[in-house]
């Protein structure tokens, strides 16, 4: 799992992260090394443009960069006929020009700039190109188009140097560990080139304990490869304790002394095994509308078969002894209390539930997956049924039941009578809902109130009520709004009413259709959103920019969710943005995402203590072990989705721990202790403060086992970028 390309800067680059003067809009004149720059404003590309005052605006910005190349980079060099441009992260797409004359673009995809191409670049160009003034002050200028969110150039590697004999060379480790005995780990890794270049060198294969950084296993083998013909190594650690261990691999070519590094953290697994006894699992209350179509799985692990029964039904609903699927139409609005019983042939497990039929359906945060971090624009029926299958077969049963479709569904052009339809990767989308309905899941879909969604695809300007329509038709649960080319047919720097306006008009379509369609807003916190969300009818609103596989993105995301947090409530949630644990790609090609096993523990305990929707983003199809550990958990989900609705605060924050609280709505509180430093740290925790006063008892979530403490404190040992996650109680 999370394997991280070791980012340096080599003696054959220099940084061209500093510098750098920005100007909103768009002019040919601005490539031009001759133009004038003194008056544009300096920005830092640590941070996108929307966080440095120049917040909802979407649409094209240039960046401007006067620096010297020096020939010093070309005579040190290994390789002397290519220079390349790294550019940490372009949000969504790109221009490069050099001293005037265009020597790059779109991530060198096709298309156009307005396309949604969000991601890193790394351009290479020929070392002899008249554009390149070496030894002279040379004009580096980049044109950039935001199609909605976070916008502009930024991250922490931005370098111009020469290409480097390692630069064709991968270290892939995107192998699933598996498991042997005695807590023992296997994998195998490639070492792989696009170059007919004949590799040879030695492999240095070592593992270390993070919390002392002993080395606990250290071996180098020979290792020859080249195009088309990789190198594989096989390895086995045995007996590991439950934490993660960092395992490193370099390769160092024996001719020019160049070397790569990748790093790995081992998975471990803190989920216990779910018993084969019945369990009913899930949120304590579920909302519907009155008159709309009813539809629940009671979520219940063990070993099957079940037999489920229900006490209390309201009129017009019923229960599928055999499936646990409750279905029907309730037109009475109140609060029905339930008795779900689920029995098999080890016992039977009983539990409350209530049904609340009345105005406001998303009572906890949605629990699904969505399309978009795996396949991006790739997605298709087939992958959407495999979705469902997978969650029916390994997460349904823990109260996953969304399978949202994000963009690239939607045909060229509408039909003759305005209807949107279908591209041919979507044959029949009712057929599609119907498939997942039957299993007794929610089916979502995308759409932009735009002309065109950020993939490209049609929005639904101007054709809402139509589209609201056809979504009924069609039996979708659940729309994700994301604002994108609507950008083009407001206000260049909207208002407040502004961006309350879009979603107004598709929220009353909505109300129009019986049925229950939750409502989530993507348009990345603009506006201060958690303010006015529930007053025009979200369920979820975006509170952040787009998340990446990174701690950075993915740290600065979580623990900056402070000013919205006091806004959630039953019905009405901020939402972070989808998670980024298991395989993702964001296209047709997965890779294991870069987050270590302790930061995909901080990822679910922080998202689930924020009570924001957890979507999954990863190929339901290949999921590993540790990941399903992270998305089974039981009493971490129940956290997430605490009736009471309430979002953690940030109770302590300093260089190096944080601790957020939850309220709970039984009186307990959830407590995430987190170590945002990059070495082990012991933490304490005062029971006396943060209103945690008076709760005796202690339970390590993850584990589910209580902890036998004394004293008004409690003190964990938290890796590097991990959590401790605890419910404390009377």
């Amino acid at each position: 799992m999370a394997a991280m390309l070791t980012i340096r800067l080599t003696a054959q680059e220099i940084s061209i992260k500093n510098g750098w003067k920005f100007a909103i809009g768009d002019s040919a004149q601005w490539a031009s090394p001759n133009y004038n720059d003194q008056n544009w404003k300096p920005i830092n590309l640590a941070h996108s443009w929307e966080q440095q005052g120049y917040k909802g605006i979407d649409g094209f910005g240039w960046y401007r960069l006067h620096l010297v190349i020096p020939s010093s980079l070309k005579e040190k060099s290994y390789l002397k006929d290519s220079i390349r441009i790294i550019l940490n992260d372009v949000d969504d797409n790109d221009e490069v020009y050099l001293n005037g004359k265009l020597v790059a673009k779109y991530g060198g995809k096709s298309g156009d700039i307005k396309t949604g191409n969000y991601g890193q670049r790394s351009y290479a160009f020929a070392a002899n190109n008249p554009a390149i003034l070496w030894d002279k002050e040379n004009v580096l200028a980049i044109r950039v188009f935001d199609t909605g969110g976070d916008g502009g150039i930024y991250g922490d590697k931005f370098a111009i140097g020469m290409a480097d004999l390692m630069d064709p060379v991968s270290i892939n480790t995107d192998a699933d560990f598996t498991y042997g005995d005695n807590n023992s780990l296997n994998k195998y890794i490639k070492l792989v080139t696009t170059s007919k270049y004949l590799y040879k060198g030695k492999l240095a294969f070592k593992v270390t304990d993070p919390e002392t950084n002993s080395i606990i296993y250290d071996k180098t083998n020979e290792a020859t490869f080249t195009a088309g013909k990789p190198f594989t190594y096989t390895f086995s650690i045995a007996r590991l304790e439950k934490r993660s261990y960092r395992v490193s691999y370099t390769f160092t070519e024996e001719k020019s002394g160049k070397s790569i590094t990748k790093t790995d953290g081992t998975p471990y697994v803190l989920t216990p095994y779910p018993s084969p006894k019945p369990k009913i699992n899930g949120p304590d209350v579920y909302g519907a509308k009155p008159g709309s179509p009813f539809l629940y799985l009671v979520p219940a692990s063990g070993k099957k078969p079940f037999t489920y029964a229900a006490e209390g039904l309201p009129e017009g609903l019923k229960l599928d002894a055999a499936t646990g699927i409750i279905t029907g139409v309730v037109n009475k609005k109140g609060d029905y209390p339930v008795t779900l019983t689920v029995k098999n042939n080890l016992g039977a497990n009983t539990r409350k539930f209530t049904i609340k039929i009345g105005d406001v359906i998303g009572l906890t945060p949605a629990l699904g997956w969505n399309s978009w971090n795996a396949f991006g624009l790739s997605v298709n029926d087939e992958k959407v049924r495999i979705a469902a299958k997978t969650m029916i077969e390994k997460l349904s049963a823990h109260g996953w039941n969304f399978v949202n479709i994000d963009d690239g569904w939607e045909a060229e052009k509408r039909a003759a009578s305005g209807e949107i339809v279908t591209n041919q990767k979507f044959p029949d989308m009712k057929a599609t809902a119907d498939f997942v309905h039957s299993l007794g899941l929610k089916v979502g879909i995308y759409s932009s109130p735009g002309p065109r969604t950020c993939g490209g695809y049609l929005g639904s300007w101007q054709h809402e009520e139509q589209d609201a329509r056809t979504y009924g038709d069609w039996g979708i649960d659940y729309l994700k709004y994301d604002w994108c080319s609507y950008s083009e047919v407001t206000a260049q720097i909207p208002n407040l009413d502004d961006m309350k306006k879009p979603y107004q008009v598709m929220r009353a379509a909505l109300d129009k259709i019986p049925r229950d369609i939750m409502f989530s807003f993507c348009q990345y916190g603009m506006g201060d959103v958690w303010k006015w969300g529930a007053e025009v009818g979200g369920n979820s609103w975006r509170s952040t920019g787009d998340i990446t596989d990174t701690w950075k993105s993915m740290s600065d995301i979580g623990f900056n969710q402070t000013a919205d947090g006091p806004y959630a409530q039953p019905g009405h949630f901020n939402d972070p943005d989808m998670l980024v644990v298991g395989k993702v790609g964001w296209g047709d090609n997965q890779h294991n995402t870069h987050l270590t096993p302790d930061e995909q523990y901080t990822h679910i305990s922080l998202w689930s203590l924020l009570a924001s929707p957890l979507l999954i983003g990863c190929d339901m199809g290949k999921m590993d072990r540790f990941t399903l550990g992270l998305l089974t958990n039981d009493e971490v989900l129940a956290i997430d989705q605490d009736a009471l609705g309430k979002a953690a605060s940030q109770a302590i924050k300093n260089d190096d721990y944080q601790v957020w609280i939850k309220d709970l709505e039984n009186g307990s509180k959830a407590v995430g202790i987190f170590n945002t430093s990059d070495k082990y740290q012991t933490i304490t925790l005062n029971r006396d403060e943060n209103g945690l006063k008076g709760l005796n008892k202690i339970r390590d979530v993850w584990q589910q086992k209580y902890l036998i403490t004394s004293g008004n404190t409690y003190t964990a040992k938290v890796a590097p970028h991990g959590v401790m996650l605890v419910k404390l109680s009377k």
